[in-house]
């Protein structure tokens, strides 16, 4: 956990640039204002909570008239993620615009940047919104991936496959769409060249990312809240569980050598600080067999390995991540317990036996279920790692 200052000019300084990002500087945006939300999943209903608690009013933008997040704004604009006119209606009513996913068309964040602030902004959108872009981005802050091509056809992908290119076994993924596991496929031996394009079921002539497979030791990711004045701090490293490409189980701190800790965080502020971001980064990280890290996917917004800060930390990513767009001072994000967060896929368990466990904590979104569909998480906290890790244990044999 670390918190840095602004840098130089410090807080309250004017706009400045950092590279070829230009940091906004302005005026906080206090309660009873409207922050505007595009995207009404459970991340954008756990912002509407947070920011309920502290007075201001919510305006969320879905496709859903029945999403997460409706339960919870003043104001429901119904719009798919690329519908400029339902942007603009957000806009209209909202004081700041922040983004809950990064599926929002870029042409969403231009036309309504001029009427109100967008934070994170485009860049972070921008860079996280394709795979290929993500790599070069990651890669020109000085921080390792995984190595990598860019493929369009079965021949490019044979020569990424060579031994001496990425190699194998290698993971074939979309540019653009793809999450939750959703968006590329394995390929372990010569012989799933052929068929492998097709099997991905993306038009001929799509832009894929072929990338070798990690053999890494953990799954780790850094949260990292940036404040408009450029401040930043990190939450505790959350090492995480994936079970067929959605996650599973998040624990904070995470029991690694804490020059790792300190690695991974100091890989969070510098790409915060290269994307000139406002709000929340997370990056999520593959430690390997040596300890060195290298990133795995970038998301500018709160996050699902975030959720235990709700409980267990002293300010959680979503507060944070609402002070930093409207312009406060960030909050202290120190642990107040061990924490470990599971998340409720598919279907939800019968509540009263997980509510009767100590240490326990309950939060459902209000979804309808379906197979591989995150429906709710449960948080759990320990004095101790030992007290967490046998309070996990309770939890994961009632699911």
């Amino acid at each position: 956990m670390r918190r840095e200052p602004g840098g130089v000019g410090g807080r309250g300084s004017p706009d400045r640039t950092l590279g070829s990002v230009t940091t906004p500087f302005g005026e906080p945006i206090l309660p009873p204002a409207t922050i505007g939300i595009l995207g009404g999943g459970q991340l954008g209903r756990m912002l509407a909570q947070a920011a309920r608690a502290m007075g201001y009013r919510i305006a969320v933008l879905d496709p859903d008239i029945d999403c997460p997040s409706a339960a919870v704004a003043d104001e429901l604009v119904v719009g798919a993620y690329d519908d400029v006119g339902a942007a603009l209606r957000l806009a209209g009513r909202s004081d700041v615009v922040t983004y809950e996913l990064e599926h929002i068309a870029a042409a969403v964040v231009e036309a309504i940047e001029p009427l109100v602030p967008v934070r994170p902004g485009r860049t972070p959108l921008v860079v996280t919104h394709d795979r290929i872009a993500e790599r070069r981005f990651v890669e020109g802050a000085g921080v390792a991936v995984s190595p990598w091509r860019e493929v369009r056809t079965t021949d490019e992908l044979r020569a990424a496959a060579a031994p001496d290119a990425v190699g194998l076994p290698l993971r074939l993924k979309a540019s653009s769409g793809g999450y939750d596991g959703r968006g590329q496929i394995r390929v372990a031996a010569a012989g799933e060249i052929d068929g492998a394009l097709a099997t991905l079921g993306r038009p001929p002539g799509s832009v894929l990312l072929a990338e070798r497979e990690i053999d890494f030791e953990a799954e780790l990711s850094v949260i990292v809240a940036r404040g408009l004045d450029g401040s930043t701090a990190t939450f505790p490293i959350a090492r995480n569980v994936h079970d067929n490409g959605i996650l599973f189980e998040s624990v904070a701190p995470a029991p690694v050598d804490p020059a790792i800790s300190d690695a991974a965080a100091d890989i969070g502020l510098r790409l915060a600080s290269a994307m000139g971001l406002v709000g929340t980064l997370t990056a999520e990280l593959f430690q390997l067999r040596d300890g060195s890290l290298v990133v795995n996917e970038l998301a500018p917004r709160v996050h699902n390995s975030g959720h235990w800060t709700i409980e267990g930390a002293r300010t959680s990513q979503f507060e944070n991540h609402l002070r930093a767009v409207a312009g406060l001072p960030l909050g202290m994000l120190d642990p107040v317990d061990c924490s470990a967060m599971v998340n409720l896929i598919g279907t939800v368990p019968e509540t009263a036996p997980l509510l009767a466990l100590p240490g326990i904590h309950l939060h459902l979104y209000g979804k309808k279920p379906r197979p591989g569909r995150k429906l709710g998480h449960v948080t759990v906290l320990g004095r101790t790692e030992a007290e967490r890790e046998s309070r996990l244990r309770e939890v994961l044999a009632r699911l």
